[in-house]
């Protein structure tokens, strides 16, 4: 029944009667018959009163469901990763990777669909056809974890430090009013650079499932699109306007607003008065690249392969790992890294430190019962205190993870890094990315 390893597959059926709607994921699927065996289990423990949320396979694999709104089942099935020694053992964090995976899922087809759509089907024909339309950003998500892009696992939106952020911030407020709107932001290699005061205030999800969608629009090549969507908390009845534009190869402004101004307009007149002056300065972010920090900030080269630092109070978060000119080749490779910052956050998140996620005004039931603490009860009932700090050596590198009350630091250093320095070392590498930024 399992995948390959490493590859998640989504399965989406309707959770009355358990008809495929569709699947998205790995290459090779799964037969028809395991699905309904999935299906079916499920469904039998509900008749039982019992609700299954998870397995585990002989194989190592893991299986997840969720129901949203009685209306569609969710079942991610995953095929179990290479062993990364003690990264990879700790169970709870690949449940935490599944689940969120399934809510930022659900929460993709309400953006593009609309939660009436989804839970008043009265034809399930046109609901496969109408579904067809999110498949694209469905994609993304999936492949965002090979790409280093972070937020659908932290739930914190993916930023990249400008140099000059004081000029770009004032292109962003003055774009957006231009056009009668309180929420806009520049997205730069696929993370948000700037965004006005009331983007920030929309739900972490929705800033994070918008980032994505602006990466798969930028992808399509088109210099410009006007694109209906809906707030999976804010509005997830009532479509808005998103107004998307490519200033630069790389760089993508947009907004949220109403019927004005049309996309003639806000192409031909308003982004040419706003974003022209600003072409060095754009040029200038992108100059930044994978680093997502500006040059001012210094790093221990030497003693840093990645790193993750989150704001949890903003939740926003910036990551980067080193270039590959950098690295020796005894080195894990760049996309390694990615893997293993990962590994390492979920090892943290779920075994250490507090995730807890303020709830969003409105939501429903089922989903704030998912916005709890991700520390493991059974280690936190053990010690009368909150993990502050922790680490791990394995046969790659070694981690360290460090928590104060306003951030979150995720580092991986060389195996030469002695481990009595690691601490010394992961407080120098906040200090200079939070005290040279302001993050």
């Amino acid at each position: 029944m399992m995948l390959q390893d490493g590859s998640t597959q989504i399965l989406c059926l309707t959770a009355n009667s358990g008809v495929p709607l569709f699947t998205r994921g790995a290459s090779k699927q799964l037969p028809f018959s395991v699905i309904g065996s999935l299906n079916g289990v499920h469904m039998f423990g509900d008749g039982q009163g019992v609700v299954l949320s998870s397995c585990q396979t002989d194989c190592g694999g893991r299986v997840v469901w969720r129901v949203f709104h009685n209306s569609v089942m969710l079942i991610a099935v995953n095929g179990g990763q290479r062993s990364t020694g003690v990264i990879q053992g700790h169970v709870k964090g690949e449940e935490l990777f599944l689940e969120r995976l399934l809510e930022n899922v659900w929460n993709c087809m309400v953006l593009v669909l609309g939660r009436d759509e989804l839970t008043n089907t009265r034809n399930v024909e046109r609901l496969k056809k109408d579904l067809r339309s999110c498949f694209g950003l469905i994609d993304q998500l999936l492949e965002d974890r090979h790409q280093g892009i972070m937020g659908n696992l932290t739930h914190c939106a993916d930023c990249l430090l400008p140099p000059n952020p004081a000029l770009v911030q004032e292109a962003v407020n003055g774009f957006t009013q231009s056009v009668d709107s309180e929420f806009g932001c520049l997205v730069v290699h696929g993370r948000v650079a700037a965004a006005t005061e009331n983007w920030w205030r929309l739900a972490p999800q929705e800033v994070i499932l918008l980032s994505a969608l602006m990466r798969m629009l930028s992808s399509s090549g088109s210099a410009s699109c006007d694109y209906p969507v809906f707030l999976p908390q804010g509005s997830p009845t009532v479509a808005h306007r998103l107004l998307r534009f490519q200033l630069l190869p790389g760089a993508d402004v947009c907004v949220l607003c109403g019927p004005t101004p049309s996309l003639q307009k806000a192409q031909c007149d308003l982004v040419r008065q706003f974003w022209s002056p600003l072409v060095e300065t754009l040029r200038d972010c992108l100059a930044v690249g994978e680093r997502c920090l500006p040059s001012t900030v210094s790093l221990s080269v030497p003693d840093v392969l990645a790193l993750l630092v989150l704001n949890r109070e903003a939740r926003r978060s910036v990551s980067c790992v080193r270039a590959s000119a950098d690295r020796s080749p005894t080195l894990p490779s760049k996309a390694r890294c990615w893997e293993l910052l990962r590994l390492f956050y979920i090892f943290a998140a779920t075994r250490y430190f507090s995730q807890e996620e303020a709830p969003v005004p409105g939501a429903p039931a089922e989903d704030k019962a998912h916005r709890r603490s991700s520390a493991s009860g059974d280690f936190v009932a053990g010690f009368p205190h909150q993990p502050m700090q922790c680490y791990l050596v394995t046969e790659e590198c070694k981690c360290y993870g460090l928590q104060t009350q306003q951030h979150q630091l995720f580092l991986l250093t060389p195996l030469s890094v002695p481990t009595f320095a690691l601490r010394n070392v992961a407080t120098q590498t906040l200090l200079a990315v939070t005290a040279d930024t302001g993050f």
